[in-house]
């Protein structure tokens, strides 16, 4: 299972810092994500970056059980 950590936004709308799921790919995690934690989640989400094992990937990629996901908020300041 793979273990998802929140970061900012991402974590003040889930209510959690971390998480483990068992989604085989990005896309799966996004909607397991969304069933979790709501619809406010979700708009924080749609923002998000998601960085696997350290790398950002967009679209449905897929995800190892031994994978770490980070859902990072854009970041602002300077």
């Amino acid at each position: 299972m793979a273990v998802v950590r929140f970061f900012a936004a991402a974590a003040e709308a889930a209510g959690v810092e971390q998480t483990v799921v068992d989604a085989p790919s990005t896309g799966a995690l996004r909607d397991q994500l969304v069933g979790a934690y709501g619809e406010q989640f979700e708009r924080v989400l749609n923002q998000c970056a998601l960085l696997v094992d350290g790398v950002r990937r967009d679209g449905d990629f897929p995800i190892a059980d031994d994978s770490r996901v980070d859902v990072l908020p854009p970041f602002a300041g300077g």
